[in-house]
C-alpha cells in the first residue's frame, strides 16, 4: 500500500473542501478522479502532492503520516504534473538538465535523446528554444522531466486538458507505459470523457467526498 486516507478533511475559510475522504491506493494502480469543477478532485492531488496539509484526519504514505516526511526525498518519489507546464530555462535541454543538477549527475544524453523518442520528439528539441514550443510540445516535455528520475507515484491534474487528439494519444501511451512496465502508481485528474470512458479504477469527487468508486472495468 501506497497512500491510506483515513476521514481527511480540508478546511478553507471555514467550509470544507474535502470532508471525510477515505481511501486507499496500492502500488502499481492506476486511478482516475473526476467530478464537477470545484468539486475538491484538485485539492485531492495537491493533499497528495503535499502541497496541502489536511486539517483533518491522517493521510499516510507508506505507512508514515505525510506531514512527517522529508519533503525533497518526498517528491523524488511522488511527482506532480500540472495542466499548464512550467518550463525552466532557455531551452528544452535545460529543463531535462535540472534533475541531474540537483542530483549531482552528469547529463546522461542517451537517455534524454531514447525519452524524446518515446513521445515523437527528436534529438534536435534538446536545443530548441522553450519560446518556440506548442502547449502539447511543453506538456510532453514536462511529463518527460518528471519521470526522468522514475518516480514511485505520478500525479497528474488534468495534464491533456487543451490539446488535440495526437498529442492526447501520445500522452495517455506514454503514461500507460510507465504504469504497465515500471509499476509507477498513476493517480489522474480528468474531465475528458475518453479518460473516463478508459478508466480502470475511477473515483467520483462531489461536493467535497468521494460519491462513487467503481472498481477495475
Amino acid at each position: 500500500m501506497q497512500f491510506e486516507l483515513k476521514h481527511v478533511g480540508i478546511i478553507r475559510e471555514q467550509k470544507h473542501i474535502l470532508q471525510d475522504i477515505n481511501l486507499t491506493i496500492a502500488n502499481g494502480d492506476y486511478i482516475t478522479v473526476t467530478g464537477p469543477s470545484g468539486s475538491g478532485k484538485s485539492t485531492l492531488v495537491k493533499a497528495l502532492a503535499s502541497l496541502i496539509d489536511p486539517d483533518e484526519g491522517v493521510l499516510s504514505y507508506n505507512g508514515q503520516d505525510i506531514m512527517t516526511l522529508n519533503p525533497i526525498e518526498y517528491r523524488r518519489e511522488v511527482s506532480y504534473c500540472v495542466q499548464q507546464p512550467i518550463l525552466f530555462g532557455e531551452t528544452v535541454r535545460d529543463n531535462f538538465a535540472f534533475p541531474y543538477q540537483i542530483r549531482k549527475q552528469a547529463f546522461d544524453t542517451a537517455k534524454v535523446e531514447a525519452y524524446l523518442e518515446q513521445v515523437q520528439l527528436d534529438a534536435h528539441y534538446l536545443d530548441q528554444p522553450i519560446e518556440s514550443l506548442s502547449g502539447g510540445e511543453r506538456q510532453r516535455i514536462a511529463l518527460l522531466r518528471n519521470v526522468l528520475f522514475e518516480p514511485r507515484v505520478l500525479l497528474l491534474d488534468e495534464v491533456t486538458t487543451g490539446l488535440d487528439t495526437v498529442n492526447k494519444t501520445i500522452i495517455h501511451n506514454l503514461i500507460e507505459q510507465f504504469n504497465r512496465e515500471q509499476k509507477i502508481t498513476i493517480v489522474q485528474m480528468t474531465h475528458d470523457a475518453e479518460e473516463i470512458a478508459m478508466a480502470n479504477r475511477l473515483l467520483k469527487v462531489v461536493d467535497g467526498r468521494i460519491s462513487d468508486e467503481s472498481g477495475v472495468i
